[in-house]
């Protein structure tokens, strides 16, 4: 059975660019990617880093569970250079990829390793305005509003635009 995920790409080290093309090509042996947003350089958010984000927002459809899904996008983040700090906790680090599942089909799961919706999307203008691009009119399954209305009152204003 297809599923339909929304996958929020994000890098601030190195070749950006590269690392979310890299990311992109391998994540469609996941599955067939049936769109993608444009890539966007984005401020980073509730962190101090010298270079600035790019990222993207991509559908895929794909045979995957949740679950897999994201030990397969562990994998990915593990080959393109993504270290995982033991203090993750204690903030948010550069990196060279992360991937994150906003949303899987209308699901709601909520488990030790994996929270879906994404519990922090309507707080992130980076991954509210790419996702408005590509679905502008998804309804959050828990919050009840569209993408576009959770990007009208998004409380982060930081500074983004297509890269």
């Amino acid at each position: 059975m297809k599923h339909k995920a929304y996958l929020l790409l994000g890098s601030n080290m190195g070749d950006r660019a590269a690392h979310i093309e890299k990311a992109n090509g391998k994540l469609r042996a996941l599955g067939e990617m049936t769109a993608k947003s444009g890539v966007y350089k984005t401020e980073p958010w509730k962190m101090d880093a010298s270079q600035w984000f790019f990222n993207q927002v991509v559908e895929l459809e794909t045979d995957y569970l949740p679950q897999d899904l994201l030990e397969q996008i562990l994998e990915i983040e593990q080959s393109l250079g993504r270290v995982r700090s033991a203090d993750a906790g204690e903030g948010y680090t550069s990196r060279t990829i992360d991937i994150d599942i906003l949303y899987f089909d209308d699901e709601v799961i909520n488990n030790a390793t994996l929270t879906i919706p994404h519990p922090r999307i309507q707080e992130r203008r980076f991954a509210l305005a790419p996702m408005v691009e590509l679905n502008a009119s998804y309804v959050h399954p828990i919050l009840h509003q569209t993408q576009f209305e959770l990007l009208k009152t998004c409380p982060d204003q930081s500074f983004l635009e297509l890269a």
